[in-house]
């Protein structure tokens, strides 16, 4: 059986199988040496490793995406969510989704930069970019990296429409960015609730904030004017579905114009990560855990389908979007759609923008 490792996510550290990878190893060093001596797991320290991209804003043509672009100021994810869709890219550069993903990390310093040189070319169309859709743009390193922080700033100079989603209340430091530009209508930000209880919420999500911190950065965005909404995804039968209307509740009281959920997804390497991960929390409900989301996936780990990938199929599906319709009718939230102007966008001025 996998073994538990302190303020980790995953259980394992396999390669992906997908691309021939060699097994990642432990790093070897002096206090892995320790931890073996001690019997505990060895540690995992984070690293970041540098990347210089030659554009940062990515593209996608997905039907069931309400955005055609995004950043992502970093690859990897501390937070270290069990459920994460984003771990099998790690895969991409011969590292594992599993542990390496959230402990061996890249950042882009040159994103602000590269930003404003790709608004600043003849031709672009202003529309809504979105952060934290791979992996979260709060995540504990950007505290000293702040590349975020240099992508709103440049967001915000140019009244460029932006949305963010983090589960994290690190957005509040942009707070002095983000009401401004909420003011002209160009900004919104989706905070993501999986689940209040603080033992189900650390074992799923080991490095984030606590539940009540998210709800407290939902309260105070609301009163700076920031229009903001509660994600609950992924619900995951058995552990946090119950939990549905209780958050619905909540984040009605904290202020939210708006809530959605998405049923837990498991593509490619998530699904053996997530199996371990239940195998080592959860042993009790295993079974009944996958047994219900191959259910909602027509009888697979995982559906890949555009739309049905993102609300499932089945009894359960039916069951939760009733349950999830009757609580937000009842304290008065539904799936607002968030619009945001594009019409005052104005390309960057300066040195580089003349280049263009």
């Amino acid at each position: 059986m996998p073994g538990k490792r302190p303020h980790r996510g995953a259980t394992l550290n396999h390669e992906s199988g997908r691309f021939n990878l060699p097994t990642t190893v432990e790093d070897g060093d002096w206090l892995d040496a320790q931890d073996a001596i001690d019997g505990a797991p060895p540690a995992r320290r984070t690293t970041v490793t540098v990347e210089h991209p030659r554009t940062i804003i990515s593209r996608n043509i997905s039907p069931d995406i309400g955005f055609d672009r995004s950043i992502n100021p970093y690859r990897g994810c501390e937070h270290g969510c069990i459920y994460c869709f984003a771990r099998p890219t790690h895969a991409f550069h011969d590292l594992s989704p599993g542990l390496d993903f959230e402990s061996r990390l890249f950042a882009k310093p040159d994103a602000a930069a590269l930003l404003r040189a790709e608004l600043a070319k003849s031709g672009y169309e202003a529309k809504p970019i979105a952060l934290g859709t791979n992996t979260d743009p709060y995540q504990p390193i950007e505290a000293d990296w702040r590349i975020t922080r240099g992508i709103v700033e440049v967001l915000g100079e140019t009244s460029h429409p932006l949305t963010i989603t983090t589960k994290s209340d690190r957005v509040l430091r942009d707070l002095d960015l983000l009401a401004p530009m909420a003011a002209k209508g160009v900004a919104a930000v989706t905070v993501s609730v999986t689940s209040l209880d603080p033992k189900i919420a650390m074992t799923l999500e080991p490095r984030a904030p606590h539940p009540e911190r998210r709800l407290t950065a939902v309260r105070r965005l609301a009163d700076a004017g920031v229009p903001v909404h509660v994600s609950i995804a992924p619900v995951i039968p058995a552990i946090t579905d119950h939990e549905m209307e209780h958050i619905v509740e909540r984040a009605a009281e904290a202020g939210a114009r708006g809530v959605f959920f998405l049923p837990v997804r498991l593509p490619y390497e998530v699904a053996p990560l997530f199996r371990a991960w239940l195998d080592t929390h959860f042993p009790d409900r295993a079974g009944k855990v996958m047994a219900t989301i191959r259910s909602l996936r027509g009888g697979r780990d995982n559906d890949p389908d555009f739309f049905t990938r993102m609300r499932g199929e089945g009894p359960w599906a039916d069951l939760m979007q009733t349950r999830f319709r009757l609580a937000c009718r009842k304290h008065g939230l539904g799936r607002e759609r968030i619009v945001l102007r594009t019409d005052l966008f104005g390309a960057p001025r300066g040195p580089q923008g003349e280049l263009f």
